[in-house]
């Protein structure tokens, strides 16, 4: 099973974390448009997670996913505990800009 390192491109002292393939998948839950005015130009496999969205998603302990079918429709998702660590990690270093890297 493949696992994952997530750097951090704009705090580079913070130590790198490392996530499962599952919360890789669901990275794009959080992320980001890249096409956003804040977001700076981001190379392949580099991400942005606003540091205000990060901290609200792990104040409130769950975020909320659109259908894809029915975009009126929201579901609220509790974070799971790597979810968490992952947010705890980002809002404690304040780290938005992020690149993954592939660890096996």
């Amino acid at each position: 099973m493949a696992s994952f390192r997530i750097t951090s491109m704009d705090h580079p002292a913070a130590a790198p974390i490392d996530i499962s393939e599952r919360l890789r998948s669901q990275l794009v839950y959080f992320i980001t448009p890249s096409d956003a005015p804040h977001v700076p130009p981001l190379e392949a496999d580099e991400y942005w997670i606003d540091t205000d969205s990060a901290t609200q998603w792990l104040e409130e302990g769950v975020f909320e996913v659109v259908s894809p079918l029915d975009s009126e429709n929201k579901t609220t998702i509790e974070l799971s505990e790597e979810q968490e660590i992952f947010f705890e990690w980002l809002v404690t270093h304040q780290v938005q800009h992020i690149r993954l890297h592939k660890t096996a």
